[in-house]
């Protein structure tokens, strides 16, 4: 629904609360849970959005330089690994801003330019989860699980880290760049002061909106998914590539599960959350602001999706 799409915090709220009403749940620690949760990763997409406002024309123009001295596929793949490392500290929608600022530069013909985002976007979402100011997902599973700064960077690190480098390999492999631009193009646009606080405010209700969700969902978790194969739930979790996979997780992930399911169920999330673009908040902001339809995201996004699913699904059976 159109009108769910582009309100969608606001009805995640509102699900959120009755889900904690039917599950009769609420109380007030739950209130101030709710209430602390989005601060961090709220204040992190603030300061960084101000911080790459300030500094979008000098990164622009570093970009085309650096463009022009480096082999072009050696700078896209070179791209795709920094921004997915980066992620887990500037947040997935700043990184996600910054590839569209890089792609405005670069204009890359239409199949290398959505090869290049898609690639990105899959790198950019696995990065961004490996701190709970990263993305949304990974502060409701950081708070779900009451654990530390670093725990998922401990638990999922050593799949995700290689991930990121394996999807630039592939973007210098499989991007043919047939031409590219030698200099800015005029009238760049920089976002507003209203425009990075508003988005900061959207993020903070998405995420108290994911931390209701989340203990609204806890008694169904807990009479259907704790005894659930950890490898099923890794194969169900590709619904992932059609629904937001913060919102899934706030639903599935509980502290009575062992660090193998959580490991499954969050790599099976995070990699099918880039297959389509309603999956991860990277592609949908990617999506938007390049105009790439969903018919070209999935052609490209969902045999390399399946592909890395199936890679991780053989690394899950032998290692856990």
């Amino acid at each position: 629904m159109k009108s769910v799409e582009q309100n969608l915090e606001i009805f995640l709220f509102l699900m959120g609360i009755w889900a904690v009403l039917i599950s009769q749940v609420v109380d007030i620690p739950l209130i101030i849970k709710s209430v602390k949760d989005p601060i961090h990763i709220s204040l992190a997409v603030l300061f960084a959005g101000i911080l790459f406002k300030w500094m979008q024309v000098p990164i622009e123009k570093g970009i085309l330089r650096t463009s022009k001295a480096v082999p072009h596929r050696l700078f896209l793949g070179s791209i795709v690994i920094t921004l997915g490392l980066l992620s887990s500290i500037i947040t997935a929608i700043i990184a996600a801003i910054i590839l569209v600022s890089i792609v405005g530069v670069l204009r890359l013909d239409r199949k290398s330019e959505v090869r290049f985002v898609v690639l990105a976007c899959f790198s950019i979402g696995l990065g961004a989860a490996l701190t709970p100011i990263g993305e949304p997902l990974s502060t409701i599973a950081t708070s779900k699980l009451n654990e530390d700064f670093f725990f998922l960077m401990k638990l999922i690190g050593p799949a995700v880290i290689p991930a990121v480098f394996i999807f630039g390999i592939l973007a210098a492999m499989l991007i043919h760049p047939k031409k590219k631009m030698n200099t800015l193009p005029p009238k760049r646009k920089i976002e507003s002061y209203t425009e990075i606080i508003i988005r900061s405010i959207k993020v903070y209700l998405f995420v108290m909106a994911l931390t209701l969700l989340g203990a609204g969902f806890e008694p169904l978790i807990t009479a259907y998914l704790l005894d659930t194969s950890p490898l099923m739930l890794y194969w169900i979790n590709m619904i992932s590539a059609v629904l937001d996979n913060a919102t899934l997780a706030s639903a599935e992930i509980s502290p009575s599960m062992t660090p193998q399911t959580i490991k499954a169920i969050l790599l099976g999330l995070l990699i099918s959350g880039g297959m389509l673009i309603p999956g991860n908040i990277p592609n949908i902001i990617a999506a938007g602001k390049l105009n790439i339809t969903s018919i070209e995201w999935a052609r490209f996004g969902v045999p390399i999706g399946f592909i890395t699913m199936a890679m991780y699904f053989i690394v899950l059976v032998i290692y856990g």
